[in-house]
């Protein structure tokens, strides 16, 4: 017969966004960013293009977009993501409105 030790394990519910989990400044910005550029990144992928093809239809250079593959998103600004997102004919809907007590003020919501 052996002996169970159960120990009880500790977590901690996150709040939503991983970077305010981890106190990063801009953590909001970081956010919007991440899933706009998880948004290129499976675009891209779904396309099958090769990096070179991706660069020349993005108007970037190649190590760009391996930074893109790679979800290094926060090396773009927003502005740069979208474009790319236009480029790749995609739709972008911005929706403004009040911001609610606890609510990130940026979001980005993939449909």
């Amino acid at each position: 017969m052996t002996d169970e030790v159960r120990t009880e394990i500790k977590f901690e519910e996150g709040s939503g966004n991983v970077f305010a989990d981890l106190g990063l400044d801009g953590a909001d910005e970081l956010l919007v960013r991440s899933k706009i550029g998880f948004h290129v990144y499976e675009t891209l992928k779904t396309r099958g293009l090769k990096q070179r093809e991706a660069a020349a239809l993005l108007g970037v250079k190649q190590p760009e977009v391996s930074h893109l593959m790679n979800g290094r998103f926060s090396r773009f600004t927003v502005d740069k993501l979208l474009e790319f997102l236009r480029r790749l004919d995609r739709k972008v809907t911005i929706r403004i409105g009040p911001h609610g007590l606890g609510e990130p003020y940026q979001e980005v919501e993939i449909g």
